[in-house]
């Protein structure tokens, strides 16, 4: 599949080939396909796109934290996070302050308040990418993320996305 390469980018054969080596050394790096996406993204869309597409990447991917959270745009964060489940919560819940277990409760992100206080006391939950948190922790309006947003996350892979509207 690799001499497709050669036909269809603009990349020179002798990166593919180092690559296409790379590659044959450590699969699971998968250079050659980031490689190639980031080759195919900055010529259809450009150097700014690229740039977003590889902050999305490593926040949802990589050991990213609230500060990387911070650099996306609302827009952006949506699209980030547009395949995760969704929870609109009024704004106004935030002024007067949401318990964090009982908001996961509510939207049942897990089977029980109890099971939310053993993930927690695991360390195994985090919120806009910050891990240490207390059942007895409060979220407000200071929480949201571009004052809009809270991301929740339960392990590696498992995001969340509560929307304040």
């Amino acid at each position: 599949a690799i001499h497709y390469l050669k036909v269809y980018t603009f990349i020179p054969v002798a990166d593919i080939d180092a690559f296409a080596g790379e590659h044959a050394e450590a699969p699971q790096r998968r250079l050659a396909q980031t490689r190639l996406a980031e080759e195919m993204t900055l010529r259809v869309h450009g150097e700014e796109a690229l740039n977003v597409a590889q902050r999305a990447s490593a926040i949802l991917f990589g050991k990213s934290t609230k500060e990387d959270l911070l650099t996306l745009d609302a827009k952006t964060l949506l699209d980030v996070f547009s395949g995760v489940p969704r929870f609109d919560v009024p704004r106004g819940r935030f002024a007067e302050g949401v318990n964090l277990v009982d908001l996961m409760a509510e939207f049942e992100i897990m089977a029980s308040r109890g099971e939310v206080r053993r993930a927690l006391k695991e360390n195994s939950l985090a919120l806009n990418k910050e891990k240490g948190l207390s059942e007895a922790r409060t979220l407000d309006a200071a929480d949201l993320l571009q004052g809009q947003f809270l991301l929740l996350q339960r392990g590696k892979k498992q995001y969340y996305l509560v929307v304040a509207v």
